[in-house]
Formats: structure tokens, C-alpha cells, sequence
């Protein structure tokens, strides 16, 4: 296990996922187009929901990307952790939508496992990261966004405390 990749590997996760965020706080509902276009699925629940918008995305991915020179990554892992991290959101907004949760409702683990483990394993060799530092990735992950929602509530940054 080594230390320096689990760090970037966090710490572009965290800036992943948590742009779209920082980014809705800034802005409001400005631009805030939601990805699925209002699409309805076969079970005719949202496809994702109104909350994943094509800003969140493009956020996301920009940032991260712009930020991954910083932490010593290419543009490129960067983009391209932020772009997996965000296919992970949209995976566990569709599973929610299909389990019939409403938006921003709290899913332990399927909120946070996606949206890490998705980008980690893309990112794997890029980053130098061995199975057990995707494991203790994800579980820092998952513990810290549980901490870091909380506080990004009670700065009235998130709109929930999840």
C-alpha cells in the first residue's frame, strides 16, 4: 500500500464529487439542465432525477481535470476520474429511481461506492493504485463523504445533511 497514490486518488475524488456542489451553491438553478432531459424510464420513474444536470457534469470534469496538475496527474486521469465518478452518480441515481427513492434521499454505500470504485478501477494503473488501495480508498471515501456532507450542511452548502 502506498501512500502518495491514495492520496491523489482521494483527493481527486473528493474534488470530483464534490464540485457539482460547490458549483450548485454558486449558481442556483442557473444552467441547471437536468441531464436526463425530464426522460422517464420503462417503470416510469426519472431516468436520474432533476438534481444531475449537465452542469454538474461539465463541473465536475473541468475542475478536476484542472486540478489534477496540482496533485502531480495529467489533465487526462483527471478528466478522466471526475467523468467515472460521475457515470458512478448516475449509476446509483438510476438504481435509487428504480428502488423508488425520491432525489437526495440518503442511500448508504450506494451513494458513495459508485462514485469511487467506478473511477479508482479506470484510474487503476494510472495512478498506480493496487487492489487493496482501491479498497482503502473506497472506505475513506465512504466515511469521509458521510463526515463532509455533514459539514457542508451546517455551512449551508448542501441542501441535506447527506
Amino acid at each position: 500500500m502506498q501512500i502518495f497514490p491514495i492520496a491523489q486518488a482521494l483527493a481527486l475524488l473528493m474534488l470530483a464529487n464534490g464540485t457539482p456542489v460547490i458549483v450548485k451553491k454558486i449558481c442556483g438553478s442557473r444552467l441547471a439542465v437536468p441531464l436526463d432531459g425530464g426522460m422517464r424510464f420503462l417503470d416510469g420513474q426519472p431516468l436520474f432525477g432533476a438534481s444531475k444536470t449537465i452542469r454538474g457534469v461539465i463541473s465536475s470534469i473541468a475542475a478536476t481535470a484542472a486540478v489534477a496538475p496540482l496533485l502531480a496527474v495529467s489533465v487526462g486521469v483527471g478528466a478522466l476520474m471526475a467523468a467515472f465518478a460521475m457515470i458512478g452518480d448516475l449509476f446509483s441515481s438510476f438504481i435509487k429511481r428504480r428502488l423508488k427513492l425520491r432525489p437526495s434521499s440518503q442511500a448508504i454505500g450506494l451513494d458513495q461506492i459508485p462514485e469511487s470504485l467506478f473511477p479508482l478501477l479506470v484510474c487503476q494503473a494510472m495512478l498506480a493504485l493496487t487492489f487493496a488501495d482501491i479498497v482503502v480508498c473506497v472506505g475513506i471515501f465512504v466515511v469521509g463523504e458521510l463526515i463532509v456532507s455533514r459539514i457542508l450542511y451546517s455551512l449551508r452548502i448542501r441542501d441535506q445533511p447527506y
